[in-house]
């Protein structure tokens, strides 16, 4: 499991243009970081790099367990992180219960997860209807079902309040708390303050 990622002297750029460079950040089991900067800055870039989206230019993501020995970086993205990148990756064709039940499963998915899910997000009203008719927040939320369904130590999230209204918010918020009290990490790209103690890395000055 993912105790510790670490991130070294990180230099991202697309295409031309240098986005940051020499990032350090060293994110621990229980902690969140939000990224901060303008429109442009990297955050969703480097989201994507640490998620092996992206190849850096240089530098180096590491991934930790709680000894310290260092993890497989294929594996640790892939049984250990979730990526609720701007866009929610929603099939619009399906109905939310089906795409939710695809999501869980394609993700491996825990006993009662889906239930979880549907519980924490205020799902069922919406399970049989199909995604294209569900409003942005709605689809947020379903997204987020994910996160709770299928649960991952490494939260890379994208703006992930932006479509809620307030008691969606809220709700969200208490899921970010009981991860972090179960040992979970957070990296989150924000333009708003998440409702929780965290660090900021302001990705603005690094260029």
């Amino acid at each position: 499991m993912i105790h510790t990622l670490s991130i070294s002297d990180l230099t991202v750029s697309r295409g031309e243009r240098l986005l940051f460079q020499g990032l350090d950040l060293r994110l621990q089991a229980g902690e969140a970081v939000v990224l901060t900067g303008a429109n442009g800055a990297g955050k969703t870039s480097l989201l994507r790099t640490i998620a092996g989206l992206l190849r850096p230019d240089a530098g180096e993501v590491a991934f930790h367990d709680g000894d310290g020995n260092p993890l497989d970086e294929r594996l640790a993205r892939g049984r250990e992180t979730h990526f609720l990148g701007h866009q929610d990756g929603l099939k619009t064709s399906r109905t939310a219960r089906e795409e939710l039940g695809f999501q869980c499963d394609w993700l491996g998915h825990v006993q009662c997860g889906m239930d979880d899910a549907v519980e924490a997000f205020g799902l069922k009203p919406m399970l049989d209807l199909e995604v294209r008719r569900l409003s942005a927040g709605q689809r947020r939320r379903l997204a987020m079902g994910r996160l709770v369904g299928s649960p991952r130590a490494l939260w890379l999230l994208d703006e992930p309040m932006a479509p809620l209204d307030a008691r969606w918010r809220a709700a969200f918020a208490d899921q970010m708390r009981r991860h972090l009290a179960a040992d979970g990490l957070i990296l989150a790209a924000v333009h708003d303050p998440l409702p929780l103690p965290a660090r900021t890395l302001d990705l603005g000055g690094l260029t």
